[in-house]
């Protein structure tokens, strides 16, 4: 059953391969919000699904994915459980079974709790607050639409009232089978996250980014955004989705000259300086733009950005800190001190931002300057490298903000 607004949706076809020629798959936020919806039907409805439909972030596409079990565990209480299917990455989670425990509560709203192998967060500087399951924000919004929407679609005419719903709230309980033994193979230990997991996903997709062949790939991206160039043209490179909105809009990029290169920076510059050698031409500006947590990584001579591969950027930010020496903006012993201990490079940001607005940003400033200078080194075709860096809510860290 759908509703008129919903009827604009297309499904997201996971059977499609990724350009590289890869397998997609569902992030945990997907499953989540998948368990979630069947452990509803059963509760509400008592229906046993077998597969059910999870609306994307995006707003315009679905997926549909497969539902393994979907029972009563006792008089209002339901739950669900879908595994999960990372596609062709080399995702910790795959395989693993995702299940949401639903029951109604008097509080007329959404409540998130966090089951056996999902984490619960013990340190700031994560999305999610002090004591909260580490269900990240995307996720949590998915699954309060799925909510929303198993509602209407059980009440079409929009009766919820006449069904005892209206104004009813849920606790959404979200677990993972296997998350206990997985969680130490990820970041959480050292993020301050215990117990398990992490519920995450920002698009609701996985994306097979970490291979040789979504290298190959990039390369061909990258050259076909360099043959797109004109005299005085620039090319730009985002590890993600941050600091696309600059790219765009600021810098008035097309599409085809914006590269998302994923963890591969060290690879991107060299197959830039490859292609620009070759065809004896030179680059005006490369701009990389992106979370510090990504780029600063170069600050330790690391180019695979890849958690698997790599350790997180703190400290590499705190000893650019440690050694500023201009007048005006020196950190303490103190702060230098709370930057490295801090659990994520998130943390690190709030931590400087909320000490001084000037001193943080003449702190990013800095690490963009050195960023570019490192990157410079790898290319020498290019005439010049720009670094941009911003939070996780798109905001400038440096030198434009």
């Amino acid at each position: 059953m759908e509703t008129p607004g919903e009827l604009q949706r297309a499904e997201y076809d996971l059977s499609v391969l990724a350009p590289n020629g890869l397998r997609r798959g569902r992030s945990t936020g997907s499953c989540a919000t998948a368990a979630v919806r069947a452990a509803l039907y059963r509760l509400l409805a008592g229906i046993r699904l077998e597969r059910t439909e999870v609306s994307l972030p995006d707003g315009r596409h679905y997926i549909s994915v497969p539902v393994q079990q979907a029972e009563l565990l006792e008089e209002g209480l339901a739950q669900a459980e879908v595994l999960k299917d990372g596609g062709d990455d080399p995702d910790n989670t795959h395989g693993a079974t995702i299940f949401a425990q639903v029951r109604r509560n008097d509080a007329g709203e959404i409540r998130f709790f966090a089951g056996e192998g999902v984490g619960t967060a013990t340190m700031p500087g994560l999305r999610v607050a002090v004591g909260e399951p580490a269900i990240n924000p995307v996720p949590r919004g998915m699954m309060r639409a799925a909510v929303a929407e198993v509602l209407r679609e059980l009440c079409p005419g929009g009766r919820a009232g006449d069904a005892g719903w209206l104004g009813q709230g849920f606790d959404l309980t979200i677990g993972c089978r296997e998350g206990r033994a997985i969680a130490p193979k990820t970041f959480n230990p050292r993020l301050g996250i215990v117990g398990g997991i992490s519920i995450l996903g920002t698009s609701g997709i996985v994306e097979p980014m970490s291979m040789a062949s979504w290298i190959a790939s990039i390369e061909v991206y990258i050259r076909v955004a360099l043959a797109d160039c004109g005299e005085g043209d620039v090319v730009a490179y985002l590890p993600g989705k941050i600091g696309r909105g600059f790219v765009a809009q600021e810098l008035g990029l097309p599409d085809k000259r914006s590269v998302q290169i994923a963890n591969f920076l060290g690879d991107a510059l060299d197959f830039t300086q490859q292609a620009l050698a070759e065809q004896g031409r030179r680059l005006p500006v490369l701009w990389l733009a992106g979370h510090p947590g990504k780029l600063a990584k170069v600050l330790d001579g690391v180019w695979d950005t890849h958690s698997s591969k790599s350790n997180m950027a703190m400290q590499g930010v705190a000893r650019v800190a440690q050694n500023m020496n201009a007048p005006l903006y020196v950190f303490d012993t103190e702060l230098v001190q709370q930057m490295k201990e801090a659990n994520t490079v998130e943390a690190v940001i709030e931590l400087v931002r909320g000490r001084d607005e000037s001193l943080s940003r003449a702190l990013w400033t800095e690490i963009e300057a050195r960023i570019a200078a490192l990157a410079a080194a790898r290319v020498p075709h290019a005439d010049r490298v720009e670094v941009r860096l911003f939070d996780l809510d798109g905001r400038q860290l440096g030198a434009g903000a």
